[in-house]
């Protein structure tokens, strides 16, 4: 195992699991913790692993956002643009992964731990685990795929009113829209119910879930080729606009 102040990361039986450790800040995303996820990814790539599990400590937040102070201070279009293109290449290793990644929402995921949400293969959530595309709230677009990712999951329109609207999720909400694949009951233990859930990933053959997965992501790559260039765009010019300062502004006074 392998511990910073910001992410725990293990492998127990061929099973890889990255935690994220910022339960005080709510799991929020640092440039440095999304660059330490990036690596962690990267670096058990060669290795034989079934499937991987992301999560977040505590039992608030998966992931409550991108940094918004740390984030306030690009206010270039050029520094606007490396960003998006750095925190898009941390959450390709996790689209890319040879073998599944699953995320496990443990809590809430808004804004940027949406889209990391999003870079999973899979997600299963625990009841109160909202899931939220709601960059739109602060007059941008979605900085790291994740937008193209809905489009991935559930196609055009129900992606553009979700991403228009920036509207929340609730966990069954999401279940319904297949984009969690579980909720574990109110009440119930959700690190016993996600441990179940992984579980059945352990018992298939390496070659079965990494063959599944080559295809799988063989077809989202063609998508955020396809559409990357032109999200990025469209998310620059929302960035250095006064309508996000303005929004931006009012979200750090809360």
């Amino acid at each position: 195992m392998t511990k910073s102040e910001q992410l725990i990361v293990s492998v127990d039986d061929e099973i890889l699991h990255v935690t994220i450790n910022r339960p005080e800040k709510r799991n929020a995303l640092s440039l440095g913790l999304l660059d330490e996820i990036g690596a962690s990814f990267r670096a058990h790539r060669s290795k034989q692993i079934k499937c991987a599990v992301i999560t977040g400590a505590g039992d608030k937040a998966f992931a409550a956002g991108g940094d918004l102070k740390e984030l306030d201070a690009l206010r270039s279009k050029a520094e606007a643009r490396a960003m998006s293109s750095r925190v898009h290449e941390v959450l390709d290793e996790i689209r890319y992964f040879p073998a599944p990644v699953i995320g496990a929402m443990n809590g809430v995921a808004l804004g940027g731990g949406a889209e990391l949400a999003m870079a999973c293969d899979l997600r299963i959530g625990a009841a109160h685990a909202d899931l939220g595309l709601i960059q739109s709230r602060l007059a941008v677009t979605t900085a790291w795929g994740g937008g193209i990712d809905l489009i991935n999951a559930i196609g055009n329109s129900a992606a553009l009113a979700i991403l228009c609207a920036g509207k929340r999720l609730s966990a069954e909400e999401a279940h319904g829209m297949r984009l969690y694949e579980a909720v574990c009951p109110d009440g119930d233990d959700f690190v016993a119910f996600a441990a179940a859930f992984v579980a059945d990933y352990s018992n298939k053959s390496i070659n079965v879930l990494r063959g599944y997965k080559a295809t799988a992501a063989a077809r989202r790559r063609q998508l955020h080729e396809e559409l990357t260039d032109i999200a990025r765009d469209g998310f620059v010019t929302a960035w250095v606009d006064d309508d996000h300062w303005d929004a931006a502004a009012n979200a750090l006074k809360k």
